[in-house]
Protein backbone atom coordinates (compact mmCIF):
# COMPACT_ATOMS: atom_id res chain seq x y z
CA UNK A 1 0.00 0.00 0.00
CA UNK A 2 2.94 2.47 0.56
CA UNK A 3 4.52 1.65 -2.85
CA UNK A 4 0.92 2.38 -4.08
CA UNK A 5 0.53 5.40 -2.61
CA UNK A 6 4.33 6.78 -3.26
CA UNK A 7 3.42 6.00 -7.33
CA UNK A 8 0.28 7.96 -7.37
CA UNK A 9 1.64 11.05 -5.25
CA UNK A 10 4.51 10.76 -7.74
CA UNK A 11 2.36 10.89 -10.46
CA UNK A 12 0.47 13.82 -9.25
CA UNK A 13 2.92 15.46 -9.20
CA UNK A 14 4.12 15.01 -12.62
CA UNK A 15 0.96 15.72 -14.42
CA UNK A 16 1.58 19.38 -11.73
CA UNK A 17 4.94 19.63 -13.21
CA UNK A 18 3.72 19.47 -16.95
CA UNK A 19 0.61 22.05 -16.02
CA UNK A 20 1.21 25.23 -18.07
CA UNK A 21 2.35 28.41 -15.51
CA UNK A 22 -0.59 30.44 -14.66
CA UNK A 23 -1.10 33.56 -16.98
CA UNK A 24 0.01 36.99 -15.78
CA UNK A 25 -2.49 39.64 -14.94
CA UNK A 26 -2.34 43.38 -15.07
CA UNK A 27 -3.10 43.34 -11.34
CA UNK A 28 0.15 40.83 -10.95
CA UNK A 29 2.49 42.87 -13.21
CA UNK A 30 1.36 46.30 -11.14
CA UNK A 31 1.86 45.30 -7.53
CA UNK A 32 5.01 43.54 -8.81
CA UNK A 33 6.29 46.76 -10.51
CA UNK A 34 8.19 49.89 -9.30
CA UNK A 35 4.44 51.67 -8.83
CA UNK A 36 3.03 49.67 -6.97
CA UNK A 37 2.66 52.04 -4.29
CA UNK A 38 2.41 55.29 -5.81
CA UNK A 39 -0.22 57.73 -4.95
CA UNK A 40 0.92 59.29 -8.18
CA UNK A 41 1.93 58.57 -11.43
CA UNK A 42 5.35 61.05 -12.78
CA UNK A 43 5.45 61.21 -16.28
CA UNK A 44 8.15 62.57 -17.85
CA UNK A 45 6.63 65.13 -20.61
CA UNK A 46 7.68 68.11 -22.59
CA UNK A 47 5.29 71.53 -22.55
CA UNK A 48 6.94 73.52 -25.26
CA UNK A 49 5.81 71.24 -28.54
CA UNK A 50 2.67 72.46 -30.01
CA UNK A 51 0.29 69.56 -31.14
CA UNK A 52 2.36 67.35 -29.43
CA UNK A 53 2.86 68.69 -25.54
CA UNK A 54 2.31 72.08 -24.18
CA UNK A 55 0.63 73.97 -21.81
CA UNK A 56 -2.28 76.23 -22.56
CA UNK A 57 -2.98 78.33 -19.56
CA UNK A 58 -2.56 75.79 -17.41
CA UNK A 59 -4.07 72.97 -18.99
CA UNK A 60 -1.33 70.42 -20.75
CA UNK A 61 -3.02 69.57 -24.05
CA UNK A 62 -1.46 67.40 -27.33
CA UNK A 63 -0.93 64.16 -28.77
CA UNK A 64 1.69 62.80 -26.49
CA UNK A 65 -0.46 64.06 -23.43
CA UNK A 66 -3.49 62.42 -24.22
CA UNK A 67 -1.12 59.08 -24.78
CA UNK A 68 0.09 60.14 -21.40
CA UNK A 69 -3.32 60.35 -19.70
CA UNK A 70 -4.82 56.92 -21.02
CA UNK A 71 -1.59 54.92 -20.11
CA UNK A 72 -1.97 56.89 -16.34
CA UNK A 73 -5.94 55.84 -16.41
CA UNK A 74 -4.92 52.36 -17.08
CA UNK A 75 -2.62 51.92 -14.47
CA UNK A 76 -5.00 52.90 -12.10
CA UNK A 77 -4.18 56.65 -12.07
CA UNK A 78 -7.34 58.07 -13.39
CA UNK A 79 -7.45 61.95 -13.45
CA UNK A 80 -4.92 64.78 -13.90
CA UNK A 81 -5.03 64.52 -9.81
CA UNK A 82 -3.18 61.18 -9.92
CA UNK A 83 -0.38 62.43 -12.53
CA UNK A 84 2.69 64.77 -11.71
CA UNK A 85 3.85 65.89 -14.52
CA UNK A 86 7.74 66.57 -14.63
CA UNK A 87 9.40 68.39 -17.25
CA UNK A 88 12.05 66.38 -19.13
CA UNK A 89 14.11 67.93 -21.91
CA UNK A 90 15.28 65.90 -25.25
CA UNK A 91 19.09 65.61 -23.03
CA UNK A 92 17.48 64.53 -20.29
CA UNK A 93 15.13 62.37 -20.56
CA UNK A 94 17.55 59.18 -20.16
CA UNK A 95 18.89 60.65 -16.87
CA UNK A 96 15.67 61.91 -15.51
CA UNK A 97 14.71 57.85 -15.81
CA UNK A 98 17.66 56.18 -14.69
CA UNK A 99 17.62 58.49 -11.88
CA UNK A 100 14.29 57.28 -10.49
CA UNK A 101 12.56 61.21 -10.90
CA UNK A 102 9.97 60.01 -13.70
CA UNK A 103 8.18 56.87 -13.54
CA UNK A 104 7.54 56.91 -17.40
CA UNK A 105 8.61 59.37 -20.02
CA UNK A 106 6.18 60.18 -23.03
CA UNK A 107 7.91 62.91 -25.09
CA UNK A 108 8.68 62.29 -28.44
CA UNK A 109 10.97 59.51 -27.06
CA UNK A 110 12.61 57.89 -30.10
CA UNK A 111 12.96 54.08 -30.27
CA UNK A 112 17.13 53.09 -31.14
CA UNK A 113 19.36 50.49 -30.08
CA UNK A 114 21.88 52.54 -28.18
CA UNK A 115 19.02 54.37 -26.37
CA UNK A 116 17.99 50.71 -25.52
CA UNK A 117 21.15 49.84 -23.59
CA UNK A 118 19.36 52.55 -20.85
CA UNK A 119 16.08 52.77 -21.46
CA UNK A 120 12.97 49.97 -21.51
CA UNK A 121 10.33 51.44 -24.28
CA UNK A 122 7.16 50.53 -25.02
CA UNK A 123 5.56 50.84 -28.11
CA UNK A 124 6.04 52.58 -30.18
CA UNK A 125 2.72 54.40 -30.48
CA UNK A 126 4.06 56.29 -33.61
CA UNK A 127 5.85 56.16 -36.55
CA UNK A 128 7.21 59.47 -37.99
CA UNK A 129 10.15 60.78 -39.57
CA UNK A 130 12.76 64.02 -39.80
CA UNK A 131 12.02 66.42 -41.76
CA UNK A 132 13.49 70.50 -41.91
CA UNK A 133 11.66 73.46 -41.08
CA UNK A 134 12.46 76.40 -43.12
CA UNK A 135 11.66 80.32 -42.90
CA UNK A 136 9.39 80.64 -45.52
CA UNK A 137 11.89 83.29 -47.20
CA UNK A 138 13.87 80.68 -48.08
CA UNK A 139 11.63 78.04 -48.86
CA UNK A 140 12.62 78.40 -53.01
CA UNK A 141 16.38 77.93 -51.87
CA UNK A 142 16.38 75.00 -49.40
CA UNK A 143 14.55 71.78 -51.10
CA UNK A 144 17.31 69.22 -50.71
CA UNK A 145 19.82 67.53 -48.45
CA UNK A 146 22.43 69.49 -50.82
CA UNK A 147 20.99 72.82 -50.32
CA UNK A 148 21.44 72.44 -46.51
CA UNK A 149 25.06 71.76 -47.14
CA UNK A 150 24.63 74.79 -48.96
CA UNK A 151 27.48 77.77 -47.72
CA UNK A 152 25.83 80.64 -45.73
CA UNK A 153 23.31 78.14 -44.69
CA UNK A 154 23.10 77.75 -41.24
CA UNK A 155 21.10 74.83 -40.02
CA UNK A 156 20.11 74.12 -36.43
CA UNK A 157 19.37 71.07 -34.43
CA UNK A 158 18.94 69.94 -31.08
CA UNK A 159 21.38 68.55 -28.97
CA UNK A 160 21.31 65.11 -28.26
CA UNK A 161 18.56 64.10 -30.84
CA UNK A 162 18.35 61.51 -33.14
CA UNK A 163 18.08 63.98 -35.83
CA UNK A 164 21.13 65.22 -34.83
CA UNK A 165 23.08 61.96 -35.59
CA UNK A 166 21.46 62.34 -38.96
CA UNK A 167 23.01 65.39 -39.72
CA UNK A 168 26.70 64.84 -38.71
CA UNK A 169 26.26 61.13 -40.53
CA UNK A 170 25.66 62.90 -43.67
CA UNK A 171 27.73 65.73 -43.05
CA UNK A 172 25.11 69.03 -42.97
CA UNK A 173 27.28 72.01 -40.72
CA UNK A 174 24.82 72.55 -37.74
CA UNK A 175 24.28 74.69 -35.02
CA UNK A 176 23.34 72.63 -31.71
CA UNK A 177 20.38 73.82 -29.58
CA UNK A 178 19.11 72.80 -26.25
CA UNK A 179 16.20 72.32 -27.38
CA UNK A 180 14.10 72.13 -30.44
CA UNK A 181 11.88 75.09 -29.31
CA UNK A 182 15.69 76.94 -29.53
CA UNK A 183 16.21 75.89 -33.11
CA UNK A 184 12.71 77.51 -34.01
CA UNK A 185 12.82 80.76 -31.80
CA UNK A 186 16.17 81.33 -33.75
CA UNK A 187 14.46 80.91 -37.02
CA UNK A 188 12.27 83.33 -36.45
CA UNK A 189 14.72 86.09 -35.15
CA UNK A 190 16.64 85.29 -38.50
CA UNK A 191 19.43 83.33 -37.26
CA UNK A 192 19.05 80.38 -38.84
CA UNK A 193 17.84 79.43 -42.12
CA UNK A 194 16.09 75.83 -41.23
CA UNK A 195 16.22 73.25 -38.80
CA UNK A 196 15.43 69.59 -38.86
CA UNK A 197 13.64 67.50 -36.13
CA UNK A 198 11.05 65.31 -35.98
CA UNK A 199 8.08 66.15 -38.22
CA UNK A 200 5.43 66.23 -35.56
CA UNK A 201 7.94 69.18 -33.54
CA UNK A 202 8.07 70.35 -36.84
CA UNK A 203 3.92 70.37 -37.82
CA UNK A 204 3.50 71.58 -34.34
CA UNK A 205 5.62 74.90 -34.78
CA UNK A 206 4.74 75.47 -37.95
CA UNK A 207 0.99 75.88 -36.66
CA UNK A 208 1.21 78.19 -34.76
CA UNK A 209 3.81 80.28 -37.58
CA UNK A 210 2.02 79.35 -40.74
CA UNK A 211 3.21 82.05 -42.53
CA UNK A 212 6.41 82.60 -41.61
CA UNK A 213 7.35 78.60 -41.64
CA UNK A 214 7.55 76.57 -44.07
CA UNK A 215 7.76 72.13 -43.66
CA UNK A 216 9.90 70.09 -46.20
CA UNK A 217 9.32 66.52 -47.31
CA UNK A 218 13.51 65.92 -46.82
CA UNK A 219 14.78 62.67 -48.12
CA UNK A 220 16.61 61.62 -44.93
CA UNK A 221 15.09 57.93 -46.27
CA UNK A 222 14.34 57.02 -42.33
CA UNK A 223 11.63 56.53 -40.07
CA UNK A 224 11.77 56.98 -36.42
CA UNK A 225 9.31 54.81 -33.65
CA UNK A 226 8.35 57.09 -30.98
CA UNK A 227 7.54 55.13 -27.87
CA UNK A 228 7.70 55.21 -24.24
CA UNK A 229 10.62 55.10 -21.85
CA UNK A 230 10.00 53.02 -18.64
CA UNK A 231 13.40 51.84 -16.26
CA UNK A 232 14.99 49.17 -17.80
CA UNK A 233 14.92 47.55 -14.73
CA UNK A 234 11.16 47.42 -14.54
CA UNK A 235 9.92 44.60 -17.50
CA UNK A 236 6.33 44.63 -15.37
CA UNK A 237 6.38 47.98 -16.25
CA UNK A 238 7.22 47.70 -19.52
CA UNK A 239 5.33 44.72 -20.20
CA UNK A 240 1.60 46.54 -18.69
CA UNK A 241 2.43 49.87 -20.87
CA UNK A 242 3.45 47.48 -23.91
CA UNK A 243 -0.11 45.72 -22.87
CA UNK A 244 -2.42 49.04 -22.72
CA UNK A 245 -0.76 50.19 -25.97
CA UNK A 246 -1.40 46.90 -27.87
CA UNK A 247 -5.06 47.08 -26.55
CA UNK A 248 -5.91 50.46 -27.96
CA UNK A 249 -4.32 49.18 -30.98
CA UNK A 250 -6.67 45.82 -31.33
CA UNK A 251 -9.55 48.23 -30.94
CA UNK A 252 -8.74 50.29 -33.96
CA UNK A 253 -8.61 46.77 -35.47
CA UNK A 254 -11.94 45.83 -34.68
CA UNK A 255 -13.15 49.48 -36.09
CA UNK A 256 -13.90 51.05 -32.64
CA UNK A 257 -12.90 54.34 -31.75
CA UNK A 258 -10.08 54.56 -29.45
CA UNK A 259 -8.27 57.22 -27.35
CA UNK A 260 -5.06 57.39 -29.92
CA UNK A 261 -7.12 57.82 -32.97
CA UNK A 262 -9.19 60.58 -31.21
CA UNK A 263 -6.28 61.92 -30.23
CA UNK A 264 -4.37 62.28 -33.48
CA UNK A 265 -7.44 63.33 -35.03
CA UNK A 266 -7.66 66.58 -33.15
CA UNK A 267 -3.76 67.44 -32.91
CA UNK A 268 -1.56 66.26 -35.61
CA UNK A 269 -4.02 64.87 -37.91
CA UNK A 270 -4.93 68.55 -39.46
CA UNK A 271 -1.40 69.01 -39.95
CA UNK A 272 0.07 65.85 -41.33
CA UNK A 273 -3.31 64.01 -42.96
CA UNK A 274 -4.61 60.72 -41.54
CA UNK A 275 -2.88 57.88 -39.66
CA UNK A 276 -3.17 54.50 -38.02
CA UNK A 277 -1.62 53.29 -34.47
CA UNK A 278 1.25 50.75 -34.96
CA UNK A 279 0.97 47.47 -33.28
CA UNK A 280 3.39 47.80 -30.17
CA UNK A 281 6.65 45.41 -30.52
CA UNK A 282 7.05 42.40 -27.68
CA UNK A 283 3.11 43.37 -26.08
CA UNK A 284 2.41 40.57 -23.58
CA UNK A 285 -0.88 38.42 -23.52
CA UNK A 286 -2.49 39.42 -20.03
CA UNK A 287 -5.43 38.87 -17.99
CA UNK A 288 -6.96 42.00 -17.06
CA UNK A 289 -8.92 40.60 -13.85
CA UNK A 290 -7.60 38.05 -11.72
CA UNK A 291 -11.41 36.54 -11.90
CA UNK A 292 -10.60 35.29 -15.54
CA UNK A 293 -7.77 33.31 -14.58
CA UNK A 294 -8.41 29.95 -15.78
CA UNK A 295 -8.07 28.29 -12.73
Amino acid sequence: MAVVATLALAGFTACDDESEPPQRTVKGLRDASTISHREKLRIGINDDFPLMSYLEGNVRKGFDVEIARYIASSLGFQGDLRIQWVLVRTEDRIAKLRSGEVDIVVASFSITADREEFVGFAGPYLITSPEALVATEYADEIKSLPDLRKEGHVVCVAGGSTTEQLLIERGIPRVEADSPTDCRDGILRGEFHAMVSDKTILAGFRSQNPDQLTLVDMPFGVEEALGIGVPPEDENLRDLVSYFLNKSYLQGQRGETTVWQTAYTNTLGPWLGAADQPPPLQAPDLVDHDDKVQR
